[in-house]
Parts: C-alpha cells; structure tokens; sequence
C-alpha cells in the first residue's frame, strides 16, 4: 500500500496561499522572495523520492506554467535546472474537470479523486504526494493523508487558501520530523495514527 503525503509551504497563521493567489510570502524572506537554496534542494529532492504526485487544478496550473521549461531559461541555476528534470520526470496524476489536456508525463483524471486516489494507494508502488488545497481537502475528510509536511514560513498574511479543510472529526497525528531552515522557516512532519 502507498503512503500519502500532503506537504507544501504555508505561512504561519495556516495559508498556502494569500489573497489572490498571492505566494511571494514563500521564499521566508519577504514579498517576491525565493526559498533558501537548502529549502529549495530539500523540495527537488523530495520530487526525486515521489512515486506519483497528485495536483488539483489550481496547483497543476502553477506549476505547469513554470517548470516544464524552467530549466531553458536565461540565467537558471543548477538547482532550478535540476528540478524542473525531476519534475517532467516525476510521475503526475491532476484531477480536474476542466482541464481539457495535460503533458510531461501527466496523467488526467476528470472523475471522483476519492475513488481514483483509494485506488492509487491501494497499489504496491512508491510514496505518493498530493498538492493542492480543495483536492488535499477531499482526501482529508475521506481519511486518505498519512503524512502532513508543513513548511511553515515566519509570516501572517490574515486570509487566503488554508492548509487544512474544515473536516467532521479529529484526526489525531504525531509528531515524526522537525528541522529548520535559514530565515526562520521551519519544517514539521506529522503521521496520522491510524
């Protein structure tokens, strides 16, 4: 069976992202700023270790926008040329119904992600991670998510998209995993006890 992971950066007070859709908060050092180069290596080595990735629409569309020619532009670093390879590489499922057609090894799902993620994890495969916030969201209230990885960044930005869903009952974790990263961010690993 394959474990689920929901991770991304989110600020302080609980956002993934501001209002508007606004991530320049993400970098931990202010508006528009990038992450540390030891964060970002720790996010490419992640997708190195991901057997498939799950993206809602909104997240697939960010990074789609981005990375598959991330590694051809002007002045790209060899850390920004080695993710976006690990990312066209990576394994990809997005879940939408109204995304008409997806590329760099993408798979397109327009039916019920609950069914197709149960599926999923019910394979003999690699660790999976899901991106996103309404689909994470769906896969929370059915109790899918068997790691959360908050890569909490020192900033309030009083609204926007929250990491968590409102869910019908608890969900009770433990801790696995802390670590910090320059300019205060921090990482937190929880494992859902099951």
């Amino acid at each position: 069976m394959r474990k689920l992971t929901f991770g991304m950066n989110v600020t302080l007070d609980g956002y993934i992202a501001a209002p508007g859709d606004d991530l320049g908060w993400s970098g931990g050092d202010g508006p528009d700023s990038s992450p540390s180069d030891e964060l970002f290596q720790w996010w490419s080595d992640r997708v190195a270790a991901t057997g498939l990735a799950l993206y809602g629409r909104k997240l697939w569309n960010a990074m789609s926008s981005h990375w598959p020619t991330a590694d051809r532009q002007p002045g790209a670093t060899p850390a920004a040329i080695e993710y976006a390879r690990r990312w066209r590489d990576m394994p990809k499922v997005v879940f939408s119904s109204t995304t008409a057609a997806v590329d760099w090894n993408t798979r397109l799902v327009t039916g019920d992600a609950v069914t197709e993620i149960t599926r999923l994890k019910a394979e003999d495969d690699g660790p999976m991670d899901i991106g996103g916030a309404t689909l994470a969201g769906a896969a929370m209230r059915a109790g899918l998510i068997d790691e959360y990885v908050l890569v909490t960044v020192p900033v309030l930005v009083g609204g926007g998209t929250p990491f968590f869903t409102a869910l019908d009952g608890w969900v009770n974790l433990s801790l696995a995993e802390t670590r910090t990263f320059p300019g205060g961010v921090v990482l937190t690993r929880y494992e859902t006890r099951r």
